[in-house]
């Protein structure tokens, strides 16, 4: 199996762009679950993180409402500083962050720990949610 690197970048606050590359870290799985990643430098001079997690497939609408009515945010409140939903994207998809560590273990730990957790309850959701259809397209 392929090691699946992500390269995490500063992102330039005014303009947007992607300026120069803050690391490079391992994942052990669930790359799928990673929509982007990027790092946005405080007042202080540390820097944050912003990893946007998604489903890993696309999903039907009905499917969009439930997974977000039944996913459990709190799972990952132990890993990340903020938890927020996006819904400017096609699938669910959320938005965490953390602070950054020099330290590449640490952060490879941490990135691998927020998949993880996120994986299981992605999980948990879709076996929830799998005999809910008709409660979603009842209204429709």
């Amino acid at each position: 199996m392929e090691e699946t690197v992500i390269v995490i970048m500063i992102k330039e606050k005014e303009t947007g762009f992607l300026e120069k590359e803050l690391g490079c870290y391992s994942l052990e799985g669930y790359e799928e679950l990673v929509y982007n990643t990027y790092a946005e430098e405080l007042e202080d001079g540390s820097y944050r993180i912003f990893m946007k997690l998604t489903c890993g497939r696309d999903v039907s609408d009905w499917e969009y409402e439930a997974i977000y009515d039944y996913y459990d945010t709190e799972a990952l409140r132990p890993y990340v500083l903020d938890i927020v939903q996006d819904e400017e994207q096609y699938n669910p998809t959320w938005i965490v962050s953390f602070d950054y560590s020099h330290n590449i273990e640490e952060m490879e730990t941490k990135i691998n720990q927020i998949l993880s957790v996120h994986k299981v309850e992605l999980d948990s959701v879709f076996d929830a949610i799998a005999d809910k259809k008709d409660d979603y397209i009842e209204g429709e």
